[in-house]
């Protein structure tokens, strides 16, 4: 049985769209489970975590691990009009970097493309994946998906709340909410706070006329954009500064040779200044 209080964060998210909480002790992805609650008709607005997640997933085919009850592990079903779905990864990290500084006291960064870090170290991840309908231009290249094409989309995020058990090849790498010097939490807290923050966040993600203010917010909170920055593309790696974030969340980057590069994928270094 999990002991994660659901009613108390049911309680304080009364009024947003995430008032369906539901939490189970283990599972082996609570992304996972959502897409298949998706396929089947399910509605914007559910949330699901675990105490404990067996395959958790993060980008590029990487895994998630955590203790049982050390992190906050947490999906949300979403379905934005197709033009906001590049904005839901931004929106879940400034809602979770806004949340951790109302519960902690302390600002994590957002560092390009989807992690919140506190002194260069990983404090949470988020990863959202699509199920784009068939037509989508995202899936047949051709057909152009408008605001009135809703999208079902399920964002994850893992953060570290509890630095106990952690594996030690982690340490100098991740970072928990108990590490960082502010107020005692916990994970009802921390759940609440983000989905009050994501209410918000999304709000504007999937408002044409928010979505500058979304963007404003992340740069405020980025870790990355100013950064002299490493990006590994895969089949070579790219180093320059970071200078800006597009309206479609990708990466701009001035290279050692004075050329702007867009990315729209890629795991960031920061480096130190030359």
């Amino acid at each position: 049985m999990t002991t994660f209080a659901v009613p108390t964060v049911r309680e304080a998210v009364a009024g947003t769209r995430f008032t369906d909480v539901r939490w189970v002790a283990e599972t082996g992805s609570t992304n996972a489970d959502l897409l298949a609650l998706a396929a089947d008709g399910g509605g914007e607005g559910v949330v699901l975590g675990a105490d404990h997640q067996t395959a958790g997933r993060g980008r590029r085919g990487r895994t998630w691990e955590a203790p049982p009850d050390a992190a906050v592990l947490v999906s949300v079903l979403l379905r934005p009009p197709a033009p906001a779905v590049d904005l839901v990864t931004p929106a879940v990290a400034v809602a979770a970097a806004a949340a951790v500084e109302a519960v902690v006291g302390v600002a994590p960064g957002v560092k390009w493309p989807n992690d919140l870090v506190v002194g260069g170290r990983k404090l949470a991840g988020v990863l959202a994946e699509a199920s784009w309908p068939p037509g989508a231009d995202i899936a047949s290249g051709w057909a152009a998906s408008g605001e009135g094409t809703r999208v079902p989309v399920v964002v994850g995020m893992g953060l570290n709340v509890l630095s106990s058990g952690r594996a030690p090849e982690l340490d100098g790498v991740a970072i928990a909410c108990d590490e960082l010097g502010g107020r005692p939490t916990t994970r009802e807290d921390l759940v609440a706070a983000w989905l009050v923050a994501l209410d918000r966040w999304y709000g504007r993600a999937v408002d044409p006329a928010g979505r500058d203010e979304l963007w404003a917010e992340w740069r405020r909170r980025s870790a990355t954009l100013g950064q002299r920055v490493r990006v590994d593309l895969g089949v070579d790696d790219l180093e320059g500064e970071a200078v800006d974030i597009t309206p479609g969340g990708q990466l701009v980057v001035r290279t050692l040779e004075g050329d702007l590069r867009t990315l729209a994928v890629g795991d960031v270094t920061h480096l130190r200044p030359a």
